[in-house]
């Protein structure tokens, strides 16, 4: 929904971004959450003998076999919640730093600025929205296994608080803020710099195109930051871990190969979230830009 040079680079209303963003994130998160879930289950620490498909498609029907529907999407009202939160303070602190990163002479924003930009806006968003959310979810999911003590995603926020006390929720947040920066950073910055290439030489931005470009965006970033993603799912499990302890724990059970465990289904996620994602995004800020600009005094 930003350049970074050239074409098209305008300034994006704060209000415009927060909508977009967050409209996008909730949209993304519901459509894909499936992948999600079965990219948690793989990643969590197994019982002994245990030895989960790693296709995601074999995961879902497994799941679905012998839970039911509602069993996918398990911790999913906390990712969604989270993900409109998530995207709304990604997107809107991304274009403000971007607009702060630009060159005042003329307008533009390098490549490497605009991946600083995207990292500064992981961090922001790990740290207001991210981790919790994700906290929440991650153990939804790794309780629905075995022990079954969470009886809604309230009753597991109350007891993680009973528990573990308000660091329960920030539990993994290295490793979250980790994921969030570099993922913020490889994604909004890839797509960015892919759309000010596209716009150098006036390929229309259309949907497909917008879409196109968030799959290559999402396929770069999880290639990139998968360890991350792995380790934050470990420390933030139904049983307290700290991020040191699920690093040694992947190590111990798979080795090197263990922190692109899930990579597959989280690859199957974001190609399709990225590409979500940014085309809501973008259809979103055509329709509310044009509002915003005839009713300043309002918006």
């Amino acid at each position: 929904m930003t350049t970074i040079n050239g074409k098209g680079d305008a300034f994006v209303p704060p209000l415009v971004s927060i909508i977009s963003g967050g409209i996008a994130g909730g949209v993304e998160a519901a459509v894909t959450y499936p992948f999600e879930f079965a990219k948690t289950r793989v990643q969590l620490r197994q019982e002994k003998g245990e030895k989960p498909p790693r296709n995601p498609f074999k995961i879902v029907g497994q799941v679905y076999r012998q839970e039911g529907i509602r069993a996918l999407y398990k911790g999913c009202g906390a990712l969604v919640t989270g993900s409109v939160a998530k995207d709304a303070i990604r997107f809107v602190s991304f274009d403000s730093v971007k607009n702060a990163f630009k060159d005042p002479e003329t307008g533009t924003l390098t490549y490497g600025r605009s991946m600083l930009a995207g990292m500064a806006a992981g961090v922001l968003a790990s740290g207001t929205a991210v981790t919790p959310t994700e906290r929440i979810k991650t153990a939804l999911i790794d309780d629905a296994r075995h022990d079954k003590r969470y009886k809604s995603a309230v009753h597991c926020v109350k007891t993680i608080l009973k528990e573990d006390g308000p660091i329960g929720m920030y539990r993994g947040f290295a490793g979250t803020t980790l994921k969030q920066a570099s993922a913020t950073s490889f994604r909004m910055g890839s797509y960015n710099i892919l759309k000010d290439f596209e716009q150098l030489r006036d390929i229309e931005q259309t949907t497909v195109v917008n879409f196109g470009n968030g799959a290559v965006a999402g396929t770069i970033t999880t290639l990139a930051t998968q360890p991350f993603d792995t380790i934050k799912t470990r420390s933030q499990s139904a049983k307290v871990t700290t991020t040191m302890e699920a690093i040694i724990g992947i190590w111990k059970d798979d080795g090197i190969r263990g922190f692109w465990r899930g990579t597959i289904m989280r690859l199957g996620r974001t190609v399709l979230a990225g590409g979500v994602l940014f085309t809501t995004a973008e259809a979103v800020a055509r329709i509310i830009t044009p509002i915003y600009e005839k009713a300043p005094a309002v918006l």
